[in-house]
């Protein structure tokens, strides 16, 4: 079965994927994306304690973990921005007027520290984004009635809140399709890991 894409990201100079439960575990990024052909490598992936810091990667960063960091942000082609999700929501970012991109790890606890807003944030500070500019897209997250808190709404207000316009959700609930999905808080924590994928083409 091929990878979770998402129509809004489709045929614009960038690659993204989000990975199902039917794609099998590797010892590495690299070795993921070898399999799954993705067109680019120079993996660079966030640590995730669940906050809300934006790391700006740069090519010094491909192959390591940044400590601290919820989010991703570049403008450099070819880099590959990479976060792991079993519930939690991966957002995806796109400038396409700075062809700048970000991915951010927002969860329950990652939507009340704002690491969507600081996303937006650090791509106007970094890049010049403007929060009317970007596009933004929710993957598969867990939603209501699996889980008590509607956080995928509260990740869409914050972005429109910020000021985006084109921000879509795609819907899917991780808890209600387990055939597809890994879900933390369904299988009590004893499960896999989704990879969120995203990098710049050269232009």
């Amino acid at each position: 079965m091929s990878p979770l894409e998402f129509p809004q990201l489709s045929g614009l100079p960038l690659q993204h994927l989000f990975t199902l439960r039917q794609h099998p575990a590797f010892p590495d990024p690299d070795s993921l994306l070898e399999h799954l052909q993705f067109p680019h490598r120079h993996p660079v992936q966030a640590e995730q304690p669940h906050g809300n810091k934006v790391a700006v990667a740069g090519p010094q960063d491909q192959g390591r973990i940044l400590p601290g960091a919820d989010a991703l942000v570049t403008r450099i082609p070819g880099l590959t921005l990479i976060i792991r999700v079993a519930d939690c929501g991966p957002v995806y970012f796109y400038d396409p007027v700075h062809h700048c991109a970000g991915i951010a790890h927002s969860g329950r606890k990652g939507t009340e520290a704002g690491v969507v807003p600081a996303t937006i944030r650090q791509m106007g500070e970094s890049y010049g984004s403007r929060p009317e500019d970007l596009l933004v897209v929710l993957g598969p997250c867990i939603r209501p009635p699996h889980y008590e808190i509607d956080f995928a709404a509260a990740i869409a207000a914050q972005a429109r809140d910020c000021g985006v316009k084109d921000f879509h959700d795609c819907g899917c609930n991780t808890a209600s399709d387990l055939a597809r999905f890994y879900s933390y808080r369904m299988e009590k924590g004893r499960t896999g890991r989704h990879y969120a994928v995203l990098a710049l083409d050269f232009i």
